[in-house]
């Protein structure tokens, strides 16, 4: 029996990509990591103050399922891009990127969008962390350009779970962070009789960026962590909570 792990529609993607996108449930963590129905939760995080040993078990499990170790980032909600082919002294990125079989890129997220991302010949992998400061800084497209260096020419797109635009209060600190559309209701919505209060659609967010360096093939987005607490750890809900991880390798 594997993990109880998420149906990931992805048009286009060549057949020697795999991926694969955890929710909360399947693993022993304890509340406030828990499945939210009383069983153990799958948190993948060994930030967020569950027990090292509950963590170790559930990353156990999840590696049954994969071809090697997870590629783990230390996330700082930067822009730096690893390559993980060869995996460098500090593993503090936002974003990595992989050309060997095997090698899991991997991102950790409880409500910032991971993107995972692939070559449409199956030669170039990438996941990267996509909250709002790394969107405003430029991580997709540092992972594009990253991508593109080795040798991927067409690429694809798959947002995966991630706040939605009905449940991600902002400020206006947000939305100066992306000033070039400030004037874009379907990116940012004031909210009435709340001044200085906005609705930000982060997926969409995301599809600008990816759409800004040619990248126009995007699925997914359609999942919000905040609102599916059966499935889903929230930051922005729980405040403590687990971590889910997405990630993608070549086979």
């Amino acid at each position: 029996m594997g993990l109880p792990v998420l149906d990931i529609e992805w048009p286009g993607l060549p057949a020697s990509v795999s991926v694969l996108s955890t929710t909360r449930q399947g693993g022993v963590s304890e509340a406030p990591y828990d499945d939210g129905a009383g069983g153990g939760g799958l948190n993948l995080g060994t930030h967020v103050g569950d027990t090292e040993h509950a963590v170790s078990h559930n990353r156990a499990l999840l590696r049954q399922q994969l071809p090697s170790e997870p590629v783990w980032l230390t996330q700082v909600h930067g822009t730096r891009v690893i390559n993980a082919d060869s995996l460098p002294p500090s593993t503090e990125a936002d974003a990595s990127i992989a050309t060997r079989a095997g090698v899991v890129c991997t991102i950790m997220t409880a409500d910032c969008t991971p993107v995972l991302l692939a070559d449409s010949r199956g030669r170039v992998v990438g996941a990267a962390h996509a909250g709002w400061r790394g969107l405003a800084s430029g991580v997709l497209e540092t992972t594009v350009n990253a991508m593109r260096d080795c040798g991927a020419e067409e690429i694809l797109a798959w947002l995966g779970p991630g706040i939605g635009p009905q449940a991600f209060e902002v400020g206006e600190d947000v939305l100066n962070a992306f000033a070039h559309l400030q004037a874009d209701a379907s990116v940012f919505r004031a909210i009435p009789g709340r001044p200085g209060k906005f609705l930000a659609d982060l997926p969409a967010l995301a599809k600008r960026a990816l759409a800004g360096v040619g990248v126009t093939q995007v699925a997914g987005g359609e999942h919000c962590t905040v609102t599916d607490p059966k499935r889903f750890y929230s930051f922005r809900r729980d405040r403590t909570t687990g971590r889910m991880a997405s990630m993608i390798w070549l086979s």
